[in-house]
């Protein structure tokens, strides 16, 4: 922090400080092997949909178990292994087990086709895959090399030919310790993140970057948790990171088997839970009245409408925060729970612990506050880079070792961070650069709208128009929001450049595993994106 505002009075600030003088845990099965001895028997996670839970003690004793088990299939330390599963209690066991051998855990989306994930066997150099029963179609459909023939672990269900979870892990020992044990600096997971543009890259995640995500989780928290929900799949770098919360803290994981809005007022309540990442879209259905008992402290609320922070601070009776992150980051900025001066000021915080945060021009040199610029990080325990990508390792850094995000921010006089949006997530209008991010916020301030994203248009007189997607409160039809309504209120609220040309209405987003809106899929889904929309030039639906 430069000049400005004192954080150091808060006290989580303190304790996010102490994290970057304190030893920490050798390794992921160090943090596992600690928290089992402490509290054996309470329960680390409870998969509700299945009705399974593990308690600390058994979930250690598995790993151990599938880690021998997988050593004796001829699992090495290094070697890189596929995981797709579902989120269910087959996942952590099959990770950590990986990791405690010192191989590297490649998360493969169950949604993927057999064309996706012949590729990311192929560029992950992946060895053996542990799969869902179901999903073993799939696999065969990908054609993978023969040596997977015996190379595949079935959990959940018939194994047919290849080898089945139950029994290659009654093989293990519980007491079982590998030979060579990894370093906080050795790589734990292969995480592929998907862009707007090309094919997914894989970041090489160590050992160190998960060990500091959990105790971050922690701190940022700061009141104790006990019992948080992870409602984003596991195979998704958030799912892993909550799960490291429950892990590190000794707390319960109450862990949804997929993301449900509809579903997510009853897991808070019925399960009594005291931190989550809260959706936006599940924060309306209080507006139609309901009253749910709840025991949340803290809960984490990215992209709200600033306007809202406050009002669902009093509804759901905890501290809502918001923060800034990456696959290749973990948590890079965070807004301590008792900076309540913050609150929906769109903040996205000051730096947490080893993580150093500047504004920077297009050539790496630091801006001054309040000057918009692309948002820089660097530290201890961040990714490795990028597996069999050289070249996006190279751009990625400047020269002296910022990592640039692609984002774009500004940070105050007083210290605090805040995120613009995506650098590519920009409209170019003649000769105008128009924040994505700027627009949706005009656009969900319309009455009844829920959801905003806003996209550009190739247009042949002005290089791009602006196009917003509209998704509606339930009930509400165009009729009830025309597009007249939501023209005026963006004039009123908006530069006319900024104003969109282009109005879609949408009864559901494509979205991510964290549940955020999947722009790419929007531009996927037709040839001609003005097709279906209202143009506010011609006056007309096209």
């Amino acid at each position: 922090m430069n000049a400005g505002e004192d954080v150091s009075r808060y006290e989580t600030e303190r304790l996010m400080r102490g994290i970057e003088k304190a030893a920490l845990p050798r390794n992921l099965d160090a943090l596992l092997r600690g928290a089992a001895g402490r509290h054996g028997s309470r329960e680390v996670a409870v998969f509700f949909d299945d009705d399974i839970s593990l308690t600390y003690r058994a979930l250690a004793d598995d790993v151990s178990r599938m880690a021998d088990a997988l050593q004796q299939l001829g699992l090495r330390f290094g070697g890189h292994v596929g995981i797709m599963l579902e989120t269910n209690a087959f996942y952590p066991v099959a990770w950590l087990a990986v990791t405690k051998l010192g191989a590297v855990a490649v998360p493969i989306n169950p949604n993927y086709t057999a064309r996706e994930v012949a590729f990311v066997v192929a560029d992950g150099d992946v060895e053996l895959i542990i799969v869902d029963a179901e999903y073993l179609p799939v696999i065969e459909e990908a054609e993978l090399p023969h040596h997977f023939d015996d190379g595949v672990v079935v959990a959940g269900g018939a194994a047919g030919r290849y080898r089945a979870w139950a029994d290659l892990i009654a093989l293990g020992s519980h007491d079982f310790e590998p030979v060579r044990s990894p370093s906080l600096d050795d790589p734990a997971n292969i995480q592929y993140t998907s862009g707007t543009t090309g094919l997914p890259k894989g970041a090489i995640i160590p050992h160190g970057f998960w060990v500091l995500r959990g105790l971050v989780w922690c701190t940022q928290i700061h009141y104790p948790v006990t019992r948080n929900l992870i409602s984003q799949p596991l195979h998704y770098i958030d799912g892993q990171a909550q799960f490291l919360l429950a892990l590190s803290g000794g707390g319960t994981a109450y862990i949804a088997a997929r993301q449900s809005a509809s579903r997510f007022l009853d897991w808070l309540e019925s399960y009594a839970i005291e931190f989550c990442s809260l959706p936006e879209v599940v924060t309306f259905q209080l507006d139609e009245g309901r009253k749910p008992e709840l025991s949340l402290k803290v809960a984490y609320a990215y992209s709200h409408r600033r306007e809202r922070y406050r009002l669902n601070e009093k509804r759901f009776g905890c501290v809502l925060r918001q923060g800034y992150g990456m696959t290749e980051l973990g948590s890079a900025l965070y807004v301590p729970v008792e900076a309540d001066h913050m609150t929906g000021t769109g903040t996205v915080g000051i730096p947490t612990a080893c993580r150093e945060v500047i504004i920077a021009d297009p050539e790496g040199r630091e801006q001054p506050p309040d000057v918009v610029g692309e948002i820089l990080v660097r530290g201890r325990h961040m990714f490795l880079g990028y597996h069999n990508r050289p070249d996006a390792m190279a751009a990625s850094f400047t020269p002296d070792g910022w990592f640039r995000t692609g984002d774009i921010g500004r940070r105050d006089r007083d210290g605090w961070f805040y995120f613009l949006g995506r650098r590519k997530d920009m409209v170019r209008r003649s000769s105008e650069n128009i924040s994505a991010l700027e627009v949706e916020e005009v656009l969900r301030g319309v009455t009844g709208v829920v959801e905003a994203a806003v996209l550009p248009v190739p247009d042949e007189l002005r290089g791009e128009e602006v196009k917003a997607y509209l998704r509606l409160r339930e009930k509400l039809s165009v009729n009830d929001v025309p597009p007249q309504l939501v023209l005026d209120h963006c004039v009123r609220n908006l530069a006319r450049f900024k104003v969109p040309r282009y109005l879609e209405y949408i009864s559901e987003f494509p979205r991510t595993p964290g549940y955020k809106i999947k722009k790419s899929d929007l531009i996927a889904a037709k040839e001609d994106l003005r097709i279906g929309s209202f143009d506010a030039v011609e006056g007309r639906w096209r």
